[in-house]
């Protein structure tokens, strides 16, 4: 039996009139039954978030920090728990959703250190013209306003940390609206905050349906919006409110690169074995996961069998357990777009060199050669378990393979070679280049965003805190400098 899960209003529990359930992607069983804000409560937390802003920004760090460091140390303390809740209402393998609890601890942390020393102020002499004689610029760090954080499914504890974490950092008062299909983990993040003191109203978790967010993001008291999910959503956001600040953290079809010095056995097997886990990992469900394989033609033949060996020792099944790589995706339909893109790209001409089958919600690990340019598989993000493999002659052909898409999020290049990483830096149109790994390495203090469709801003505790923030600057006159 499952019990109705409120939400939070404004820093308590609350439930609504309707309620809606969650159930396991992986055998459809009900995982929870959650409480529906009405639309004046809904009034009420933004309402509450408003009335807080300045006080919530006057609050002393070490308040903010407490309450930071608190939530990292409850969810260490139900890793099990919560990894438990995460696999149950995302799908996701127990392994994977461990190292999500993880993440989230970190960032919580990294946010509770970042509160300590953020908005230190800056002097800076203005006396280098005489017409600033004696004076001296301080320049401080404040917060924009209520912040209004979409987070999506595919990680439903670690990206809602990153939207609620550096706005309790910085002072933002923030109302979350987690994925409707994993609301959950967002409420039990709601659970931690509520033992700590931060000031009533400044925050809320809300899980409202998608069709109510327009009212959302046209509220005037909402001047700041993190989303991440899909470009055409949050392309969306931005043409219909382009007076807020906006961060988005949208889609990608992360490459891997593996160019001609990287020709060792001990090489070649290190990123077949990444390549082959890191598309495959959370079902493929990682805007940074490997969906595009770029080889030079020196090393593709001995690559790609050791690639289809790697995605075929991947272990697909129950995500409850531990030996499980590869759990379902999200939903039914979800496999049924991926499977539809497969089938789609072997009529046009691919090869299919592993996988291509679906059962129900789970997809198999899949590797295809040859994939037309014009297929939706090419141009889109699969957001599913698929490898496409391309040959390329020399680095310059394989960087302009990277470039040859609308996304730029992250991308892998494997080499050794120091210029040739440099190179890369310079020329991949991404937000991320990782050399000698795949285009999925985040570590989640650094600044992550993209390029072109992939979104606009950057996450990452530090930075965005400064997205959440404006430089406001203050002239102190008739000082003996």
């Amino acid at each position: 039996m499952t019990s109705t899960h409120a939400f939070w209003l404004a820093g308590r529990q609350a439930t609504g009139q309707d309620t809606f359930d969650v159930t396991s992607p992986w055998d459809g069983r009900l995982v929870g039954t959650v409480a529906v804000p009405t639309d004046a409560q809904v009034e009420e937390a933004v309402a509450a978030a408003h009335g807080v802003v300045g006080e919530f920004a006057a609050t002393p760090a070490h308040v903010r920090a407490a309450a930071l460091d608190h939530v990292s140390r409850r969810l260490v303390e139900r890793t099990e728990e919560i990894a438990r809740l995460i696999s149950d209402e995302n799908g996701k393998p127990m392994k994977w959703a461990r190292g999500e609890v993880g993440r989230a601890v970190s960032v919580f942390r990294f946010a509770a250190e970042e509160a300590r020393r953020f908005n230190g102020g800056e002097a800076q002499r203005l006396d280098t013209d005489a017409g600033g004689a004696g004076r001296l610029a301080l320049t401080r760090r404040f917060p924009k306003g209520v912040v209004l954080g979409i987070a999506p499914f595919n990680f439903p504890l670690n990206l809602c940390a990153h939207k609620i974490a550096p706005a309790i950092a910085v002072g933002s008062p923030i109302i979350l609206k987690p994925a409707p299909a994993t609301p959950l983990s967002g409420l039990l993040i709601g659970e931690l905050l509520a033992e700590t003191e931060l000031p009533a109203g400044s925050w809320s978790v809300l899980p409202v349906a998608n069709d109510r967010m327009p009212a959302l993001v046209q509220d005037e008291r909402l001047p700041v919006i993190s989303f991440t999910g899909s470009d055409k959503v949050g392309f969306a956001i931005m043409d219909s409110v382009p007076r807020k600040h906006l961060t988005l953290e949208l889609g990608g079809n992360g490459a891997a690169v593996v160019l001609a010095d990287y020709a060792s056995e001990q090489d070649l097997d290190w990123a077949a074995s990444r390549i082959a886990t890191f598309s495959n990992y959370q079902g493929g469900q990682s805007c940074i996961s490997v969906q595009r394989v770029i080889a030079d033609a020196s090393v593709y033949d001995r690559l790609v069998p050791k690639i289809v060996a790697a995605v075929g020792a991947q272990v697909t099944g129950d995500p409850a357990d531990d030996a499980t790589d590869v759990g379902p995706l999200v939903s039914e339909d979800a496999a049924k777009r991926v499977e539809a893109w497969v089938d789609e790209a072997v009529r046009g001409g691919a090869r299919l060199l592993a996988g291509g089958k679906r059962d129900g919600a789970s997809y198999a690990p899949t590797v295809l050669a040859d994939v037309p340019g014009d297929v939706t598989l090419s141009c889109e993000e699969v957001f599913g378990p698929v490898l496409t493999l391309r040959r390329v002659d020399g680095e310059s052909e394989a960087f302009d393979a990277v470039n040859d898409s609308k996304y730029g999020l992250q991308a892998g290049v494997f080499t050794h070679d120091v210029q040739a990483a440099f190179r890369a830096h310079r020329t991949l149109e991404v937000g991320g280049v990782i050399i000698g790994d795949v285009p999925s390495y985040r570590a989640d203090q650094m600044p992550y965003g993209g390029a072109k469709m992939s979104g606009v801003g950057r996450e990452g505790v530090r930075f965005a805190m400064d997205d959440y923030t404006y430089e406001r600057v203050m002239v102190l006159t008739g000082l003996a400098l």
